[in-house]
């Protein structure tokens, strides 16, 4: 009995002494080192994050690894197009997201081809980390250019792909103009099928819908109780006025309706947050509460190309979707 209450208090004092050495996670923007990156989208698999972004534009990109989603290490090649059977790109290889789906990771981007235009390609890996191999190119068999692909499998298990007709060549009333589409995918995840379902054009006036060029693009799915959030960004991704907006619908092809006060999340120049936009969403340490994960100028008093991550939390009230940002002082992550 004696034996027994000895070990009852050594387990006790160990779990004890366990809990005191969990300390509690603080962030603050922008995280991790990374910098002169774009489109950040974070897979959490097997409790460890993994980032992907615009990252190699010349050839391909990095994925970096973090197990509290804000320190992150210096990142690997996880994409690279000079291992492909089919050298079909150029170049502009942008906006890389990777989702789990029946023991393989999809990732979808978008590059240029040899005749100028973006095209979109699928790759897959048996890890998280690569090396991802394609499987489909030119996804969107039409003519135009396609970008910022969005994986969303919805709870019948039905997958659709989420995408941009980009303004590079698609021009309205003579101006080049940025469209988000989607259409549902094979089972396989490797082919669209269907038509085209038009979802989101500029017309708010946050997104200067009278401009020569105009943007709504970065479309990002979350489902809550039943209704479908389509996120998405609007300005050009070198302005600090790049922000994100929502639009709400009850089917996951719309018709889609715009929250009358978008943008959820702009720029905060006081405190040195400029363009933040093209957001994906993941789960905290808790895996339950939700963040958003988007990018803001590194230098936001020069805005450009070169930006680096920020995350803040992302919840629901009343129907609406918020974000409790863009934060620029310390945050407790949940």
């Amino acid at each position: 009995m004696k034996l027994k209450m000895l070990f009852l208090l050594l387990f006790s004092t160990t779990l004890i002494g366990c809990d005191l050495l969990k300390e509690d996670v603080y962030y603050q923007n922008p995280i991790g080192e990374m910098i002169d990156i774009g489109d950040p989208y974070v897979l959490k698999y097997n409790d460890t994050y993994y980032m992907y972004a615009t990252s190699l534009p010349g050839s391909g990109f990095l994925v970096w690894q973090s197990d509290n989603l804000v320190d992150w290490d210096s990142g690997t090649v996880a994409y690279a197009h000079s291992q492909q059977d089919e050298r079909w790109a150029t170049g502009d290889f942008w906006a890389p997201e990777v989702i789990y789906h029946e023991d393989l990771f999809y990732m979808v981007y978008s590059a240029r081809d040899q005749s100028g235009s973006l095209k979109m390609a699928i790759a897959t890996s048996e890890s998280p980390t690569g090396p991802f191999i394609d499987q489909t190119v030119d996804l969107i068999n039409l003519p135009g250019s396609y970008i910022d692909g969005h994986f969303f499998i919805d709870d019948d298990g039905t997958p659709y792909m989420y995408y941009v007709k980009d303004n590079y060549e698609n021009i309205v009333d003579g101006n080049n103009v940025s469209h988000i589409y989607v259409q549902k995918m094979t089972d396989d995840l490797l082919e669209v099928t269907g038509e085209p379902e038009l979802l989101l054009v500029p017309d708010q006036a946050w997104e200067n819908p009278n401009a020569n060029y105009q943007w709504n693009e970065g479309p990002y799915v979350v489902k809550n109780e039943g209704l479908y959030y389509l996120m998405y960004s609007a300005n050009v991704y070198s302005s600090p006025d790049y922000a994100i907006g929502y639009a709400v619908s009850d089917q996951p092809t719309g018709p889609f309706e715009k929250y009358e006060n978008n943008p959820i999340l702009s720029k905060d120049l006081e405190n040195d947050i400029s363009g933040p936009g093209h957001n994906s969403v993941t789960v905290g340490l808790d895996n339950s509460t939700l963040y958003a994960v988007y990018h803001i100028h590194t230098d936001p008093h020069n805005p450009s190309g070169n930006r680096r991550p920020a995350i803040d939390r992302l919840y629901f009230e009343n129907g609406e979707l918020k974000i409790d940002g863009p934060t620029s002082d310390e945050q407790k992550l949940h």
